[in-house]
């Protein structure tokens, strides 16, 4: 409830009258009321282990920051997010971080944050048209190309693998596959991909897998763009006789996407081989970091960071603060040029959840 509303029941209309004239204002909001700013997070999804984490660490960076903090849940739905945005304005909220999936669609909702003034961080995704304050992302390039080097030295530069893709319609889902085919085009020319598109769904990734090993039982490597196929992966290696040992001959080289701690597990169980690990917990803290820094008037430029990273200027009024994020194997060991860290590493997010 808001202070005018509480003031009005318990004194009369004028000295209620004098006493807002006296403060200068008649509403407050709840960012005022405890002199912390007030911001919203939009979550895009909560079934995945990954985007949980996310949620997780969320309210513990907002403490530490000093910011009150509203959420929404968009459910991947940018109807819904477009909803989301507007119950943030009639909040009161200074700044909002976002994680839109379709970054296409976003736009109109950008500009109309824009003309209000408030501030946006965009988190994991980046906007492909309309500015926002700062995009907090890892190289998602780099992911494909990660994925590509460990699968091309693993086979031998031979061979055939299913690339199971997220949505395409995510610059994500987009830059991991592009990454992923030009690498092996380059590199290993002689590995077969067969890319498969998922819209992030497991049970489609699941399904697509399936086929190409009916038609396919030579394939010998898989690159998950994302953990959210790793249980259905992992079900029809089994089902097919194919989790097995890495020293197995049947074995299949599966490279996975976000160090969620399943993940880890699984490259020391041997059940898969790498992953690369995408730092919820310093995208919940930068997305963060930046709104309060955009509240309090600072700006960025290109560059170093104090934190392992490197602001790109993406496009005229578009900084991109690329996190580290490391590949992850058993043996912590280089692939194609590219160094890793052992799976059991205490520095990845992945082994710190509570």
């Amino acid at each position: 409830m808001r202070p005018r509303t509480a003031l009005s029941s318990a004194v009369s209309a004028l000295s209620a009258l004098a006493l807002l004239s006296a403060c200068g204002s008649g509403t407050t909001t709840a960012a005022s009321s405890s002199d912390k700013p007030l911001v919203g997070v939009d979550y895009p999804r909560s079934d995945t282990d990954f985007w949980n984490s996310y949620i997780k660490y969320t309210p513990q960076y907002a403490k530490e920051l000093g910011l009150d903090l509203k959420t929404t849940n968009s459910q991947n739905d940018v109807a819904k997010l477009t909803a989301n945005a507007q119950t943030f304005i009639s909040q009161g909220v200074k700044g909002i971080a976002m994680a839109p999936q379709d970054t296409a669609a976003i736009a109109p909702t950008l500009a109309q944050l824009e003309a209000k003034k408030i501030p946006v961080v965009t988190v994991d995704t980046r906007p492909d048209t309309g500015k926002v304050f700062m995009v907090v992302r890892a190289d998602n390039r780099a992911y494909g190309e990660k994925a590509c080097q460990y699968l091309g030295t693993k086979l031998g530069g031979k061979g055939k693998v299913v690339m199971l893709q997220g949505g395409l319609d995510s610059i994500n889902g987009r830059d991991r596959t592009e990454a992923f085919n030009e690498c092996m085009k380059k590199h290993y020319p002689d590995i077969k991909v067969f890319g498969e598109a998922t819209n992030w769904d497991g049970a489609v990734a699941a399904q697509k897998l399936q086929t190409d090993l009916t038609a396919h039982p030579d394939i010998k490597g898989i690159y998950m763009q994302s953990s959210f196929a790793l249980s259905g992966t992992l079900q029809v290696l089994q089902q097919r006789g194919l989790l097995v040992d890495p020293k197995d001959k049947k074995h299949v080289f599966v490279v996975s996407n976000d160090g969620i701690p399943e993940e880890l597990k699984s490259i020391a169980q041997g059940k898969i081989d790498a992953t690369v690990s995408q730092p919820a917990d310093l995208y919940a803290k930068y997305a963060l970091y930046y709104l309060k820094a955009a509240i309090d008037g600072k700006t960025f430029k290109p560059g170093k960071t104090d934190h392992d990273s490197t602001i790109i200027q993406v496009r005229d009024g578009l900084l991109e603060d690329q996190l580290s994020a490391p590949l992850v194997t058993a043996d912590g060991g280089t692939y194609g040029g590219v160094p890793s860290v052992k799976s059991d590493d205490k520095s990845l997010w992945g082994n710190n959840l509570g």
